[in-house]
């Protein structure tokens, strides 16, 4: 139950004000403008309480969406939906800043007016609203298409309407992965995790249903595989799915059953903590030379196929405070101390697997009276490699439609692997 819907823009002026509840009054904007977006400290909490009202807030560049109440409400929904909002307003003009929103202020409360009813939020499928809200307002409809809109706002497959119709039958498939490391000095992994998403775009013709199938470590267990290199299983924490995902099929069978939305939409999110694949170890060794010298000696490794290639790699190595000049000398790369952030910043353009390369360098300090060691901040790691490094493989993506004269073997499907880097750090 959301009480109202503010955003703002970086100065604390109101862009777009929507009041759901009367229990809101106009002395909230003021509020959330004085104790969080002019605050003296930088508020870190996205939930904020002032005078026994909640605000929850999201930041995208310089503007600040708050949602407020004064009930107890779930903070997760209210979260979901501020999320949601950004992504629609995405879809519809682009890059959520200031000058889009001034432009588009009117579509915006027409949005709101159909996501969220006296503060309960409603249909927020970006394909079910482009149907009749559009950029130049609300389209006129006639009978047998407002009947459809009602059918597919209020019908049991709200995210699709019906009458989709392509020449050629296609279907995306991107597992996006975020790969995150704490690791010791001498190579210890003292946490790691990895996030990841799958992202569909489809543009399939019909309401056509598909099934979708991982290596995940359950299903191989029931089918009995396992032991194989190519039958090599993960084990999923925990994930989310879109609400076009059949949950029934996939706690009984474990098989992804949906009928997806048309265009783009992230079908699943999920977490693993076990058999990860560190894509690079960083070796580092820092050795201090009386009180105004330290030499510092990087090496990186890839571990993966050599067949594959690593891009855009960066690894920040941090220096003091009282640094007063760096000699470095690297193996492949370019390496550039940045005075600015107190770190060299080593880029490598591209990094084949199986293969190493390291830096050293001769860091000059100025004498100072502190008597504090320093404290040696981990060295960080960017990266982009085209696998999964939780081990996620999609065994199957199969499309069934009954209706229209198409099969599975008619649909142009891609699959593609994306890993990055998120926190990926090594002590030194």
């Amino acid at each position: 139950m959301i009480g109202g819907l503010f955003i703002y823009n970086h100065k604390g002026e109101v862009l777009i004000s929507r009041v759901y509840r009367d229990d809101i009054g106009r002395n909230a904007v003021d509020a959330f403008r004085v104790n969080v977006i002019h605050a003296r400290q930088q508020v870190r909490s996205p939930v904020t309480n002032i005078a026994r009202t909640s605000f929850f807030h999201v930041k995208r560049s310089n503007i600040w969406l708050a949602a407020v109440t004064k009930q107890n409400v779930n903070a997760a929904m209210v979260f979901e939906f501020l999320y949601k909002m950004c992504d629609v307003m995405t879809a519809y003009f682009g890059k959520i800043s200031e000058e889009n929103i001034k432009n588009n202020f009117v579509l915006i409360y027409e949005l709101l007016d159909e996501i969220l009813d006296f503060g309960y939020p409603q249909n927020s499928e970006t394909g079910a609203l482009k149907t009749f809200i559009t950029q130049q307002g609300i389209k006129g409809q006639t009978k047998e298409e407002q009947s459809q809109i009602t059918s597919q706002v209020t019908g049991q497959i709200g995210w699709r309407r019906e009458g989709i119709k392509y020449r050629r039958n296609e279907l995306f498939l991107d597992v996006l992965e975020s790969v995150n490391l704490l690791m010791s000095p001498q190579g210890q992994v003292l946490s790691a995790h990895v996030s990841g998403r799958v992202v569909m775009k489809s543009y399939l013709s019909g309401m056509p249903e598909c099934k979708f199938g991982m290596n995940d470590k359950i299903v191989i267990d029931k089918q009995g595989k396992g032991g194989g290199t190519d039958d090599q299983s993960i084990a999923i924490d925990d994930c989310t799915f879109h609400q076009c995902v059949r949950l029934s099929k996939f706690d009984s069978e474990r098989s992804i059953s949906f009928i997806p939305p048309d265009g783009e939409y992230e079908l699943m999110r999920y977490r693993t903590t076990k058999d990860i694949i560190l894509p690079f170890r960083v070796i580092p060794l820092v050795r201090e030379v009386g009180r105004t010298k330290l030499e510092v000696k990087v090496v990186i490794k890839s571990n993966f196929k050599p067949s594959l290639l690593a891009q855009k790699i960066e690894v920040r190595i941090p220096t003091p405070l009282n640094t007063s000049g760096v000699q470095v000398i690297c193996m492949k790369g370019k390496a550039k101390y940045k005075a600015s952030e107190n770190a060299i910043v080593w880029k490598i353009k591209r990094m084949a697997g199986m293969k190493e390369s390291q830096i050293s360098a001769e860091i000059e300090l100025l004498p100072t009276n502190d008597k504090k060691k320093w404290a040696r901040p981990p060295i960080s790691m960017n990266f982009e490699v085209p696998f999964a490094p939780s081990g996620l493989k999609v065994r199957y993506l199969k499309v069934f439609e009954s209706k229209l004269n198409y099969s599975d073997h008619d649909v142009i499907k891609w699959v593609r692997y994306i890993g990055r880097s998120g926190i990926y750090e090594t002590r030194c």
